[in-house]
């Protein structure tokens, strides 16, 4: 069925949201439109003033309405430890654990020549730039473990070990709780690969 000009605008600009598709933004659209305009508006005023007034942290690059995040600004964090992540979403999920207590750097993606995405892409000339302040003692590489988070982390490291900086890179492998059964052949080759001696 076709709709009016209008309502098709608004469901296509739904789609535009990770893991929604036709079906799912028209019943987001049906929904607004017929039970929810009020919070539609809010929702509408809400997205403008982020998109609006929302910028990445001059240090870490994650998303900030200052200049600086408040984990930047704060005096209880280490400073000689630095993680990187690929993405904000990566930054909130490590300080979830509630026990690293360095600071971060935000890549906002990562290497992927067949994209055209390189290394002034994701940050890294001003990552090195934060690096040669020696103040940063180690670095926590903590990219996804797909082809380019791997490739990443590697980039990452030679950059690092220039500077004659520690560069460590977390664990990947089978997770706490899970069966070996259900564990995907790479995961598995790369826990016994990391082994450990107890």
């Amino acid at each position: 069925m076709k709709f009016s000009p209008l309502i098709e605008r608004l469901i296509e600009s739904l789609r535009c949201l990770p893991g929604v598709g036709p079906k799912t933004a028209q019943r987001m659209a049906f929904q607004i439109l017929e039970r929810n305009r009020e919070n539609g508006l809010h929702l509408a005023n809400t997205l403008r003033e982020a998109i609006q007034t929302i910028r990445h942290c001059d240090k870490c690059r994650t998303f900030c309405e200052t200049t600086l995040c408040a984990l930047c600004s704060s005096t209880h964090r280490d400073s000689a430890l630095l993680c990187i992540v690929e993405s904000p979403m990566d930054m909130s999920v490590v300080e979830q654990m509630g026990t690293y207590r360095g600071l971060y750097f935000v890549l906002m993606g990562h290497l992927s020549p067949l994209d055209g995405i390189g290394p002034e892409d994701i940050g890294l000339h001003e990552l090195d730039q934060r690096l040669s302040q020696n103040i940063i003692q180690e670095v926590i590489l903590a990219t996804n473990s797909t082809v380019e988070g791997e490739a990443t982390a590697h980039y990452i490291s030679n950059l690092v070990r220039k500077r004659a900086i520690k560069v460590s890179r977390i664990a990947h492998g089978v997770p706490l709780g899970g069966e070996l059964e259900y564990i995907d052949t790479h995961t598995l080759v790369r826990a016994f690969a990391a082994r450990s001696e107890l």
